[in-house]
């Protein structure tokens, strides 16, 4: 054996440990070693499934409700639900010119037929337009009252001349304020010569036509003496339809109507001697005083048409021509005729 093996002691304890030592954890000892038992699921009371089960009916009934409720809507065009018991006033606003008469004459229909609407309100703020379409709307006044028998009522806002104001004079009342614009009552035919413009782009317009007065009021050229004649037999019959519809509206005759359908515009504060309008008083005064003439009492309940919004993808996919108007379209006017404030 080697000199310098040195023999490991025998018994000799474990060096201590450092300072910074943990000690290890002491766990308490396992839980004790019960027997299993088998414990029974809870029974949930009988009124658990009852809830449930009404919960989800009385869900259904709400959600059928609202269907119908959106189907009803729709098909009658009205933006409110009928929770007074068929004391409502409709309320219809004609505002700026007057193009075509669908829209309006659309929502006269319904709300005409609407045992719940108990009277219309037209709310004119509009200086007129088309004649026919403005003549059109004047009869389907005239029929709603007569045949629905439905109060019809015109509360004029900033304007109600020309075309708007023959609306107006179908109405049962006609309210105004003491500055709103009223009256017009006259035609004008107009369309844009654009001859000057066509000769100095050196362009010419060619008509072939049957019958001397086809192409009457031909843009490109000036009106020849006997169009004029002609033309203004047009306006001048038109115009005696406007005297003679807004008398039988006010309940009056043509020949007191006739001088104030010089075209000129009056106020509501000098409407009112000159029996062009019923009452001075805006909007409010319009629709308290309608409702109590149908029997409302408290403050009424006011409808109006849905409208329709058009969507962004509604306008990506519409008619462009909608959006950015082609100035084409301007070259494109024919002659046309108005009842309509300039």
């Amino acid at each position: 054996m080697p000199e310098d093996f040195v023999p490991p002691p025998q018994n000799q304890a474990p060096p201590p440990p450092p300072p910074y030592a943990v000690p290890p954890p002491s766990f308490p000892p396992p839980y004790p070693n019960y027997p299993l038992q088998y414990v029974p699921p809870r029974r949930r009371s009988p009124w658990f499934y009852v809830g449930v089960i009404g919960g989800s009916i009385a869900t259904v009934v709400l959600l059928f409700t609202f269907m119908v409720w959106m189907t009803v809507r729709s098909a009658t065009g009205s933006a409110a639900l009928d929770l007074g018991g068929g004391s409502r006033i409709a309320v219809i606003d004609i505002s700026g010119v007057i193009l075509s008469p669908e829209e309006i004459d659309t929502q006269l229909r319904k709300f005409g037929e609407d045992s719940s609407v108990k009277a219309i309100i037209l709310h004119i703020n509009s200086p007129g337009g088309g004649a026919a379409a403005s003549q059109e709307i004047y009869h389907e006044v005239l029929r709603v009252r007569q045949e629905n028998h439905k109060k019809v009522i015109a509360s004029i806002e900033s304007v109600g001349a020309s075309g708007a104001y023959y609306i107006a004079s179908a109405c049962d009342r006609i309210y105004a304020n003491n500055a709103s614009v009223v009256g017009s009552i006259g035609v004008i035919m107009e369309w844009t010569n654009y001859g000057d413009l066509m000769h100095w782009a050196k362009l010419k317009s060619v008509a072939i036509h049957a019958g001397e007065l086809k192409d009457a009021g031909d843009p490109s050229r000036d009106i020849t003496p006997k169009e004029q004649a002609y033309f203004q037999g047009l306006v001048d019959n038109m115009y005696g339809q406007f005297i003679h519809d807004v008398a039988t509206g006010r309940h009056s005759t043509d020949a007191k109507i006739k001088p104030l359908a010089t075209g000129q515009v009056w106020t509501g504060e000098q409407a009112l001697p000159l029996g062009l309008i019923d009452k001075v008083g805006g909007f409010r005064n319009a629709l308290i005083d309608t409702a109590r003439s149908v029997g409302i009492s408290g403050e009424p309940s006011i409808v109006r048409p849905a409208k329709n919004k058009r969507s962004l993808l509604g306008l990506l996919t519409g008619d462009a021509d909608d959006i950015f108007p082609n100035p084409s379209q301007l070259l494109n006017r024919a002659p046309g005729f108005y009842f309509m404030w300039k």
